[in-house]
């Protein structure tokens, strides 16, 4: 193995951690204003995730980072081509990350209503944002022999990268009901309950959309063959036994099989692109691969040097603060931070 492959290797499993951890962050967001019937109930649930939100974005901010260092044409065509959506992006998380910190500056009702509703924006549009950018990555779009995207925002809401954006929004919202179900006790927690039944069918069928439409809109058959081709059933298997798991109330189970569904649906997407990193739909010959987007031997050499040390370190931090904080939310006034 080459350093350009394992580069690709370890960007996509900074996006597998980000989707992982931030799938419920976002779900927890968009269920905030529907489960929180009061403004306790409410303050419970983003105390749920207040220790861990914005630690969770790191991992999009160092893949965003690693794709920059290690396949610099790959990071200056996305970015560039794609920059309509990811300024939209940006704006969601700021509105977002805004809202949970400005919420309680004000005991006025409609003040945290307000911040309520951004929050629940903010999540929503990046979690559709999210779906669609990766949904094209796997499809492909029109890059010309300069490397350059040709194509428009609207260009990426084709009906592949909608059913992306919706499968995301769909599995992000019941991640986080269960989730929810896990760190909330009391009504609340039964509630979140309730919400992860409902929410199970709607997600198999949009995920079920995705599976069909990535046999139609992408080379996944012809590009990485019937064996790896296993991967999106796999995961859509992963997505049928949550909703078994949850009847049965085995909420640990279920966190645990929609986190490796989601991360499987990512593995997906890296499969079909490999060794490709931007697939060109006006001539295979113009797609970006880990090869001629990018850097040099040496500044890859270095970077793997530097991740071998500060990968680890990392990970046992953000394990520690999940240990840390892993005990259930209570809805007492007196005990909560705001």
């Amino acid at each position: 193995m080459d350093l350009n492959i394992l580069w690709f290797i370890l960007i996509a499993v900074l996006y597998v951690g980000f989707f992982f951890l931030e799938g419920f962050d976002f779900g927890v967001g968009m269920l905030l204003p529907f489960l929180g019937k009061n403004d306790t109930e409410r303050r419970v649930i983003i105390n749920t995730i207040g220790p861990h939100w914005d630690g969770n974005e790191v991992w999009l901010l160092t893949a965003g980072g690693a794709t920059f260092a290690a396949f610099p044409h790959w990071y200056a065509t996305m970015f560039s081509g794609f920059y309509p959506a990811f300024f939209l992006l940006l704006l969601a998380l700021i509105v977002r990350g805004v809202s949970f910190e400005f919420r309680s500056k004000d005991a006025n009702p409609q003040w945290r209503s307000l911040w309520d509703w951004a929050a629940f924006t903010g999540s929503l549009l990046s979690a559709l944002l999210l779906g669609v950018t990766f949904a094209n990555l796997a499809k492909g779009v029109p890059i010309d022999a300069s490397m350059t995207y040709t194509g428009t925002l609207w260009t990426l809401l084709n009906p592949y990268g909608l059913i992306g954006g919706l499968a995301t929004l769909a599995g992000f919202a019941f991640y986080g009901a269960i989730f929810l179900s896990l760190k909330t006790t009391g009504e609340l927690m039964h509630r979140a309950q309730a919400a992860a039944r409902k929410l199970w069918l709607p997600a198999v069928i949009i995920h079920a959309a995705l599976l069909v439409a990535t046999f139609f809109y992408t080379d996944i058959l012809t590009h990485a063959g019937i064996t790896l081709s296993v991967f999106p059933f796999v995961s859509f298997i992963a997505l049928l036994l949550v909703g078994y798991v949850i009847h049965r109330k085995r909420n640990g189970w279920a966190f645990g099989l929609m986190g490796s569904h989601i991360a499987l649906t990512l593995v997906s997407c890296f499969l079909i692109m490999f060794p490709r990193v931007m697939i060109s739909t006006l001539d295979p010959a113009f797609s970006l691969t880990i090869y001629n987007a990018s850097s040099s031997p040496y500044t890859l050499k270095v970077m793997s040097i530097v991740a071998l040390v500060f990968v680890p370190i990392v990970l046992a931090y953000q394990g520690w603060s999940y240990w840390i904080f892993r005990k259930r939310i209570e809805a007492k006034p007196k005990e909560l931070t705001y």
